[in-house]
């Protein structure tokens, strides 16, 4: 049985999540991708024990650093994901641990986003699990480059956050 290691951080004031209930549902939604994605991801064929990934909550000002230094592009993200272990030729497994990378959320930008929600169909849990599903994709090693891409990591997201009881997006 594989054991999850997952860390969260919040280091934005204005929004205490419930960090408990953030890894349980990523957890959740993680096994959902790890049984149904199966040859899709980058976990196929690799054998481990234990998976671990870290999620950061912060602000806008944040995620504007890390998208400026780290992927050249000069605006705040709602989320950037560092797929450590995907997106790395030489990524390796230590002592049974595959350590997917970290998924840094802006709140401030989803506590925006609902807010200027006019149908009030989304709370602000149901977009940061959004989000979060979202990464995940990324940090298994799905991307979004053309439409076809883009609809199966929406559908696919749809589906896992059906596996926690989420099901609008």
């Amino acid at each position: 049985m594989t054991a999850y290691n997952i860390f969260t951080e919040n280091i934005f004031p204005d929004w205490n999540v419930d960090e408990k209930d953030v890894i349980d549902k990523t957890r959740r939604m993680l096994e959902y991708y790890i049984a149904n994605l199966g040859e899709q991801s980058c976990l196929w064929g690799k054998e481990y024990d234990s998976i671990t990934l870290d999620i950061v909550f912060t602000d806008s000002e944040k995620t504007h650093e890390l998208n400026r230094d780290y992927r050249e592009k000069d605006y705040p993200a709602d989320i950037i994901t560092f797929a450590i272990f995907a997106d790395d030729e030489n990524s390796f497994i230590f002592d049974g641990d595959i350590n997917l990378g970290e998924i840094v959320i802006a709140l401030d930008k989803v506590i925006d986003g609902v807010n200027r929600d006019i149908s009030n169909s989304a709370n602000k849990e149901q977009e940061l699990f959004f989000l979060i599903s979202h990464g995940l994709m990324h940090l298994l090693g799905f991307d979004h480059q053309s439409e076809e891409e883009y609809n199966f990591v929406i559908e696919e997201q749809r589906k896992a956050l059906g596996s926690i009881e989420y099901d609008k997006i």
